[in-house]
């Protein structure tokens, strides 16, 4: 049996949880496979320092529940019509961002699933002050238009593993590493690093 597939646009709605500080900077993140825009905020707001910023957390538009709690999280993709799904999730995130008004600074982070994103969204951003990613590669489809990156890898992490974080590091051209004692997650170690990292971002500011 043959068939032919077709696909036509959609209007969904997304959600994002703001923790409101000085208008004037934003850290936006995106959470991991399987998460909710509070538990990543609920890390983000861990960084020490981060009452200087706005901060906020998008929710991915994939909602399912969880096979043993039934609690409902959310993924951003599949491999199933990758390439549409990306311009869905960018279009999205374009659209959060225009709910803050324009920032004078904005960095973007990410965990797991969520930092491809975060990736996606500062390099189509363009002028993003700083990107934080934890625990994720720079995906395929990124190729220009990045900010100076922190990179947090534990060094037990068998998914992002040491020769992913190499050859992302032959692929940035500004980043710096945090490898610290741990696995697929987030340590006080990497948000000792990313705070220091937003310092010297809010020390750059004209």
């Amino acid at each position: 049996m043959t068939f032919q597939q077709h696909t036509v646009a959609a209007t969904v709605h997304g959600r994002f949880v703001v923790r409101p500080g000085p208008p004037e900077r934003l850290l936006i993140g995106f959470h991991g496979y399987a998460e909710t825009a509070e538990t990543h905020l609920d890390e983000l707001l861990k960084i020490g320092g981060v009452e200087e910023w706005t901060v906020a957390s998008v929710q991915a538009l994939h909602p399912f529940y969880t096979a043993r709690t039934q609690q409902i999280v959310a993924s951003w993709m599949t491999r199933l019509d990758r390439e549409l799904a990306i311009a869905d999730n960018i279009a999205y995130v374009r659209s959060v961002l225009e709910w803050f008004h324009q920032p004078k600074t904005v960095v973007f982070a990410g965990f797991s699933q969520g930092g491809a994103m975060a990736y996606r969204a500062a390099s189509d951003f363009g002028r993003a002050a700083g990107l934080i990613v934890l625990a994720s590669d720079v995906p395929p489809d990124v190729t220009s238009n990045l900010p100076p990156v922190l990179i947090g890898r534990g060094a037990l992490d068998d998914w992002y593993t040491d020769e992913k974080l190499k050859k992302d590091l032959r692929f940035l051209t500004n980043a710096e590493t945090c490898v610290f004692d741990g696995g697929h997650e987030w340590t006080d170690e990497f948000r000792e690093a990313a705070a220091k990292f937003l310092s010297r971002i809010m020390g750059s500011e004209l």
